[in-house]
């Protein structure tokens, strides 16, 4: 795989597929997986005759992570130097749930660097009104910092994928999550809860499509209604029988929107 070496300490490892085709679809992955995630998005896409590039973001996969404070805006930078190295232009860019964050960061922060946006069970600012949810982050944060990323990633596997048929997407996902380096997935967790820009919303002119999976417990849907009402021109799509991995539970279906989205004048 491709790396692009951004400082001393600091690499990014990424897929490049299809390098030829045009234009580039951007796609961020959420927190713990890697580029490799989207394997269900890649036939699809490149079918379309897109150029498809898949990070893995920093602390990730096989990224670095270069320690230090770290912020949203950092990882979107990551991505403003990827995409400059490869010289893409304007890019479709597409983020899951974290990956959701960095692009809406990023098309604040890069504005001319995107076509469309497609932002998918994502959020401006991850302030749930349940006391449950409130719970669960707190027993991830937790378990992060004490028992380690093993037990971590077997809660958040049992939370994204919790029935009987979907135990080879369970072990798949701890594994992802298994090769995080420790101190990265911690400061990310760190920053997305610190991270809020739901007052500059209305600085995003790019199209974009929101997906939501019906049955995500990660990421409420009152948290994506607010997303939707920062974005008021913004299509808003909801897959039933998906949950927080839509990109795994409905691949089909998620694939069809996505198309429909990028093709659309």
């Amino acid at each position: 795989m491709p790396r692009l070496q951004i400082s001393p300490k600091l690499s990014i490892q990424y897929l490049e597929i299809n390098p030829r085709g045009s234009p580039a679809v951007l796609l961020l992955h959420g927190l713990g997986a890697c580029g490799a995630s989207w394997a269900l998005q890649f036939p699809a896409l490149v079918d379309a005759g897109y150029r498809v590039i898949a990070p893995d973001i920093r602390g990730f996969g096989q990224s670095t992570y270069p320690g230090g404070r770290l912020r949203i805006s950092d990882l979107a930078a990551d991505m403003s130097c990827l995409l400059e190295r490869l010289m893409t232009g304007p890019v479709y860019l597409v983020g899951i749930s974290l990956g959701g964050a960095i692009a809406i960061q990023f098309a604040l922060d890069s504005p001319a660097l995107i076509r469309k946006m497609v932002l998918v069970n994502a959020f401006a600012s991850l302030r749930p009104k349940s006391p449950s949810l409130w719970f669960y982050y707190a027993v991830r944060f937790i378990l992060v910092h004490t028992l380690g990323l093993p037990a971590q990633a077997r809660a958040v596997a049992h939370r994204i994928f919790p029935h009987p048929e979907q135990d080879a997407l369970r072990q798949e996902l701890v594994k992802e999550i298994c090769q995080a380096d420790p101190d990265g997935y911690r400061a990310v967790m760190r920053s997305l809860a610190l991270f809020n820009v739901a007052n500059r919303l209305n600085e995003i002119h790019a199209p974009v499509l929101i997906i939501s999976g019906e049955e995500d417990t990660t990421v409420p849907q009152s948290v994506q209604l607010d997303l939707q009402k920062g974005l008021p021109a913004a299509e808003h799509i909801r897959i039933p029988a998906a949950g927080h991995a839509v990109i795994v539970d409905q691949p089909e279906l998620f694939n069809r929107h996505l198309l429909e989205f990028l093709r659309h004048s």
